[in-house]
């Protein structure tokens, strides 16, 4: 069992940043990709971005060139740095774990994100 704690999420205005942390215990950490999706209402969950070890990143389009993921094995942490965020990035950010070899996935319970124009 791995347990997803995010934090970091709150209310910005359109160009403004945001930083959302993800605590993750239980498991060794270095046995998961870890990623962050997000849930707009009325929409369904969408991938943002996933980091794997050494270094390999991926970012939805949406995310390219704004958004940053990193992680640190000491901290079993995750954290997606946002910046110029836009209205149409408005939604519920999710961290996520997925093991290597099993497949098993884990959620962590997603922290708000509210971009104003």
């Amino acid at each position: 069992q791995v347990t997803l704690v995010e934090s970091g999420g709150g209310s910005v205005q359109a160009g403004g940043s945001l930083r959302l942390s993800c605590a993750a215990s239980g498991r060794p950490f270095n046995n998961y990709a870890m990623g962050w999706f997000r849930q707009a209402p009325g929409k369904q969950r969408e991938l943002v971005a996933t980091i794997t070890p050494p270094r390999n990143i991926y970012y939805a389009d949406s995310a390219k060139g704004r958004f940053a993921i990193s992680r640190d094995s000491g901290k079993n942490s995750v954290w997606l740095q946002m910046n110029s965020l836009k209205p149409e990035d408005t939604a519920v950010y999710f961290c996520a774990a997925e093991h290597y070899t099993l497949g098993t996935m884990y959620w962590g319970q997603g922290t708000q994100v509210t971009v104003s124009s």
